[in-house]
């Protein structure tokens, strides 16, 4: 048994009953214990590890002191969404890898301790810097997710007046619409999106499409400067027969619909076809809905796989099964609906221009898996037509919007970019990360024209 202090979990039997949050997190004798823990270097390599740049040996320090609340506000001095990714982020990949304390046992439960800090908050009362003293100059900001949230309240707390367009009725993109709740509860979303706007005074225009209700024209004669963080579009297109079927659905609509709270239902067994983060989200997304059994397609191996290893052993613990080196050829109909999928097995070649070896087909190999429901979570893509908004705007390999990496500048004057839109699909705290970069390469841009 480690060191490190753990949060409890419900079993996986138990946690498949709904979409009640998994973990528990600390108790405050717990993390007391593990903010002693620290070694409070001097270097401080967990510093570096986090893209938001948050002050972890500070803000335990604090925690140990029980300046809970304090611990608190440090945080969100660089990461305005603390809770949230308290919760989703990969930590193991990120400050815990870094940590020192892993020399000697294991590394500091970071997360643990940020999420119990951001709770203790929660439950007095969130608050953020106001806006500061008004400059006069506007900006635009499109898409209310993580990244365009940090970077308007960002621009806000400079003294800048800005105005969010946001698509949807709620605002808070992803973290409202794509992340299951027994990843992140909703009310911790929503808490945390709230006080950001509220504290911040921008005005969000929620129910509003740029290129439907507002034209991006319009956009840029009332504003000094724009940031684009629309998110991805979800659209999955594997270009095999049968698509269109009823019971093929898109990943996207498929989380968006559960998040929503939506009776979402299935029955006998759903074929999940990809190997991200994503999949992994609608195959225990899909277990809690009903399916008798989820079986994950994937055409490379398990080590090729992108989900997260820590999403991974969670939807296997779950009783997801998993079919490597198998890739669907055709769905085939019966009577209207789904009858299964027709697959064919692969074997691993040469590296392609992802850096992982190509799957390739070994003739014979055809095979029917069958299933009632198969859900298509193969890539994410940005929102069509974006590109088209903005005169000039380059857009790069697989249609994500090309920026000066040190202004988030797009090839447009006086339009930046963040977020999944320009990373084809990052971390949430890395959205925060170019939403907070940005807000000052805009403030910087402001000042010069």
């Amino acid at each position: 048994m480690g060191v490190r202090a753990r949060m409890q979990e419900i079993s996986p039997e138990e946690r498949k009953k709904g979409f009640d949050e998994v973990e528990r997190g600390l108790a405050i004798h717990q993390a007391l214990a593990e903010a002693s823990r620290c070694l409070f270097c001097h270097d401080a390599p967990c510093v570096a590890g986090c893209p938001a740049g948050v002050d972890v040996p500070g803000f335990i320090r604090r925690l140990k002191t029980r300046n809970f609340i304090g611990a608190a506000r440090l945080i969100r001095d660089a990461n305005i969404l603390a809770g949230v990714c308290a919760r989703v982020c990969p930590a193991e990949e990120l400050c815990e890898k870094k940590c020192s304390s892993t020399n000697l046992s294991e590394p500091i439960a970071i997360a643990a301790l940020q999420r119990f800090a951001a709770d203790e908050e929660l439950r007095r009362g969130i608050r953020l810097p106001g806006p500061g003293v008004p400059t006069g100059r506007k900006v635009a900001v499109i898409g209310s997710g993580p990244a365009g949230l940090a970077c308007a309240h960002e621009l806000a707390t400079l003294g800048h007046s800005v105005t969010v367009y946001e698509a949807d009725e709620k605002p808070g993109g992803l973290l409202v619409r794509g992340i299951p709740r027994y990843r992140l509860p909703l009310a911790v979303a929503e808490a945390e999106v709230r006080a950001v706007l509220e504290s911040s005074g921008v005005e969000i225009r929620s129910g509003v499409c740029v290129g439907r209700d507002i034209s991006a024209d319009e956009i840029r004669r009332s504003s000094d400067a724009v940031f684009l963080s629309p998110g991805l579009g979800y659209q999955s297109s594997l270009g095999v027969p049968g698509e269109r079927l009823p019971g093929v659905l898109q990943a996207g609509e498929v989380l968006r619909k559960v998040a929503a709270g939506n009776d979402v239902r299935f029955t006998g067994r759903v074929a999940v076809i990809g190997g991200g983060n994503v999949a992994m989200d609608a195959a225990c997304s899909a277990l809690r809905c009903g399916a008798s059994e989820v079986v994950v397609l994937y055409r490379r191996s398990l080590d090729e796989m992108p989900a997260w290893k820590r999403e991974y052993e969670f939807a296997a613990a779950e009783g997801v099964k998993f079919e490597f080196l198998t890739a669907p050829t055709r769905f085939v109909e019966d009577g209207g609906g789904l009858a299964g999928v027709e697959c064919v097995r692969t074997r691993l070649g040469e590296p392609d221009s992802s850096g992982r070896r190509r799957p390739e087909m070994i003739p014979g190999s055809e095979h029917m898996i069958e299933v009632r429901t198969a859900i298509v979570a193969t890539g994410q893509a940005p929102w069509p037509g974006l590109v088209g908004l903005f005169r000039g705007l380059a857009a790069g390999k697989a249609g994500v919007i090309e920026v000066d990496q040190g202004s988030q500048m797009t090839s447009v004057e006086g339009v930046f970019a963040g977020g999944d839109v320009t990373s084809g699909g990052a971390t949430v705290v890395q959205a925060v990360a170019e939403g907070k970069r940005a807000a000052k390469a805009i403030d910087a841009y402001l000042k010069r024209v």
